[in-house]
């Protein structure tokens, strides 16, 4: 008995699938729209059938099959036993004259993206145009569907549409423009931009290169195929192994290492960011800091010609500094020329020691100096 009842908790814990027929996130109030609830079920037989929950809102439905024909606009989810709850698929119904049909989930990259512009009772629309978060992207005489043949996180946003239609109340008139409501579109990433990483050893004392990355749950079956290039050269063309063996002897300069990964059309392609030197099984970074001294450990690497042209500018500007100085006080008796006290007040200072307070070289402080040598000319 508790090993049956143990077989029975060995289920497949995954949201289900709700989608809508027609695909539409908003209809006209009337019509209504079937969803249906694909769920991942158990790898076993329960004692029990497993029943579907339907909820709009937080209100539990009072139907369990696996489709369920609804009017009432909300937010839908379904639920099958051992599951979650699905994500949820937001229905709204108008009464307005001219409505945006757009998919009820997120688009997935490389996918068609389709949008209808749909007027109440289906009247034919003219001069049809269609508007990206408020810019015009498309413009039709009649009536007709704007399509993305391969979707791009790019196309995300808010969209509406505007045309005209003759209204039999209005005496068959052609109508002044009417707008939709704004809808939002969302597109879903198919999968995350790969990372190389180093592997571990390989055959022959070689070293393996694992281009990382992997298909969004809800399309783990996408195939992926995967290229490597080094310094723009290609190491190998596309092809399912993830994986890429490279001598070990000399140590490879990973930086010089990327891949790329795309599904089997090409529809969707992204290539690894740039990996630094010596990082391997580490986060890639964007690149080296500009601001961090180079060289061997511990050496300070300053250059003093740089150093001295430095305080050459500082001494200069403290010059200055004086002078204004003593434009603003009463003047006093003046020494005679030559003597130190006369020296100082015309800015001829000794030249500095090199003192770490004033600062880095050009080449290590970034802007700061510019401004510096700006105000030197």
């Amino acid at each position: 008995m508790w090993v049956l009842a143990g077989l029975v908790l060995l289920t497949i814990l995954e949201k289900p699938v709700l989608t809508v027929h027609p695909p539409w996130a908003t209809i006209f109030r009337g019509e209504s729209v079937t969803l249906h609830c694909a769920g991942h079920h158990a790898l076993i037989l329960e004692p029990r059938p497993i029943r579907t929950l339907w909820y709009r809102g937080h209100l539990l439905l009072p139907a369990h099959t696996r489709t369920l024909e609804v009017q009432a606009p909300g937010v839908y989810r379904c639920q099958t036993r051992g599951a979650p709850v699905s994500d949820p698929v937001h229905l709204s119904v108008s009464n307005d004259w001219l409505i945006l049909q757009a998919p009820p989930a997120a688009v997935f990259e490389g996918d068609p993206l389709v949008l209808r512009c749909r007027a109440r009772a289906d009247r034919p629309v003219q001069r049809l145009h269609f508007y990206h978060e408020g810019r015009a992207v498309r413009y039709y005489p009649a009536g007709a569907n704007y399509t993305v043949a391969q979707a791009r996180a790019g196309d995300s946003g808010h969209y509406q549409c505007s045309g005209t239609m003759r209204i039999p109340a209005e005496g068959a008139a052609e109508s002044a423009p009417l707008f939709s409501a704004r809808v939002a579109v969302r597109v879903q990433e198919l999968f995350p931009a790969p990372v190389l990483r180093a592997a571990g050893p390989g055959p022959a004392g070689g070293l393996v290169l694992r281009c990382d990355t992997r298909p969004h749950p809800r399309r783990r079956a996408t195939t992926l195929l995967f290229a490597f290039y080094r310094r723009g050269r290609a190491l190998r063309p596309f092809g399912p192994a993830p994986e890429l063996t490279v001598p070990a002897r000399p140590a490879p300069d990973l930086g010089a290492y990327w891949c790329e990964a795309a599904t089997a059309s090409r529809s969707v392609r992204k290539r690894s960011p740039w990996t630094p030197p010596g990082a391997a099984g580490q986060a890639p970074m964007a690149g080296p800091s500009t601001c961090a001294p180079q060289g061997p450990p511990g050496a300070l690497g300053v250059d003093s010609t740089l150093l001295l042209r430095e305080m050459r500018v500082l001494q200069g500007l403290l010059g200055r500094v004086l002078q204004e100085l003593q434009g603003a006080v009463p003047q006093q008796p003046t020494e005679a020329p030559g003597t130190p006290a006369a020296s100082a007040a015309l800015g001829g200072l000794s030249p500095l020691p090199a003192s770490p307070s004033l600062g880095p070289p050009s080449h290590l402080c970034g802007s700061s100096c510019a401004v510096a040598d700006a105000d030197a000319e």
